[in-house]
């Protein structure tokens, strides 16, 4: 099969999420896969320039060297404001473009206006595919109202909806999708990757981590809402605790300050960005994997991240705030110990180390996801795509006739 996917941030530079993980497994698989993106780091990471041009890279991999999907990246306008609307007018240019070249059998849609977009052509048959609430996380609030009026436009003209939880299911509903059509697929985990074998001792080394020490550890985009900051100044109180941090984003300066500030140096460990191949040694380094973000945040209340299922499986216990979604996915017994607000996680961790309690615990996380593979996520994916193409095609002729 030839799938087109279609988002609206930077399939290079952000870490590996459900879509990458598909569109590599399904490479590996024999369909061929081309992704139109966005730069959506260009205020920060770009190249200084007033409009850049179409890009073409080829041959990307980001988690399996032997798959290979290209990745077009129309040109946009580097200007506040203004790129969005060239997004909007080059990315309808090249959607047309892939239609008459590519000729895909579906699109998989993970974006607000290129969905929108795609929906509006009705010449293919598409996918809607949620793991997150996208206009929550528009920065100007007044076009929120926007982009969810968009989204449910597109959510009653998709040929599927899935989504990533339970809890997200019930919100697209809300929004107007179809019950019928709608569907739960949700993340995998790599469990030869991730396993309990995996040795974390050179990690501890590199960063000066000592035996005795009881390494807390996040990885992902720092968000000013993560509640790391609130995690490393309540560890100051306790010099037992390190906090090992990988990954970069909008608060990865202010906690470089807080560092400073408090002389948490020794107890803050801020690794940066790290290949995905480095991620199970990190893990496997720490004590307690966290997800402290502030349980109020609106864009928090649907979702599960990706990094809890590679927590769990690594056999790491999980101290997250009481977020919705993440409840109703793993309940109250498998491995995830919840506190109320962000400045209440550390207090968490603390009652798990007196208890004793870390590998019992780590051993829970890692039995709730042994069935979670991505070989079975994929073999669903792939069905689902079929099912979806053979449909239209009846459609179609129903049509005609």
């Amino acid at each position: 099969m030839k799938i087109l996917i279609t988002q609206e941030t930077d399939w290079l530079k952000r870490n590996p999420h459900q879509q990458h993980h598909l569109a590599e497994m399904m490479v590996l698989r024999g369909h061929e896969v081309r992704v139109i993106d966005y730069e959506i780091l260009w205020k920060t990471q770009g190249r200084k320039e007033l409009y850049s041009k179409r890009e073409v890279f080829s041959n990307v991999s980001k988690i399996h060297d032997e798959a290979s999907v290209t990745v077009i990246r129309p040109g946009i306008i580097k200007i506040l404001g203004l790129d969005y609307l060239s997004l909007l007018y080059n990315h309808r240019k090249e959607i047309k473009r892939q239609f008459n070249e590519f000729k895909p059998d579906v699109v998989i849609c993970f974006g607000i206006l290129n969905s929108y977009l795609v929906s509006r052509m009705n010449k293919v048959p598409f996918i809607y595919y949620w793991i997150d609430v996208l206009h929550e996380l528009i920065p100007f609030s007044p076009l929120r109202f926007i982009g969810k009026y968009l989204e449910r436009q597109t959510l009653e003209k998709a040929s599927r909806v899935l989504v990533i939880n339970e809890k997200l299911r019930e919100y697209v509903l809300e929004m107007g999708a179809c019950p019928r059509n709608t569907a739960v697929l949700g993340a995998g985990i790599d469990l030869k990757r991730y396993n309990l074998k995996v040795d974390g001792s050179k990690v501890r080394e590199q960063y000066g981590i000592r035996e005795e020490d009881i390494v807390l550890f996040f990885m992902g985009w720092l968000y000013k809402f993560s509640g790391l900051w609130e995690v490393a100044r309540a560890m100051y109180r306790d010099k037992r605790f390190k906090l090992l941090i990988v990954g970069d984003g909008d608060a990865y300066e202010e906690l470089q300050s807080l560092r400073r500030k408090y002389n948490l140096q020794d107890q803050i460990i801020l690794a940066g960005r790290k290949p995905y191949d480095e991620m199970p040694a990190h893990i496997a380094a720490s004590d307690i994997c966290l997800l402290p973000a502030n349980p109020q945040e609106k864009v928090m209340q649907n979702i599960v991240p990706i990094k809890l299922y590679e927590y769990m499986a690594m056999g790491k216990p999980v101290v997250t705030t009481n977020l919705p979604a993440i409840i109703k996915e793993f309940g109250a017994s498998n491995g995830i110990i919840y506190a109320y607000r962000s400045d209440l996680v550390f207090s968490r961790c603390e009652d798990i180390v007196s208890d004793k309690s870390i590998k019992e615990k780590g051993l829970r996380s890692r039995r709730f996801v042994e069935n979670r593979s991505w070989r079975k996520i994929t073999d669903a994916f792939e069905t689902v795509i079929e099912n979806t193409i053979k449909e239209n095609n009846r459609e179609r002729l129903f049509g005609e006739l």
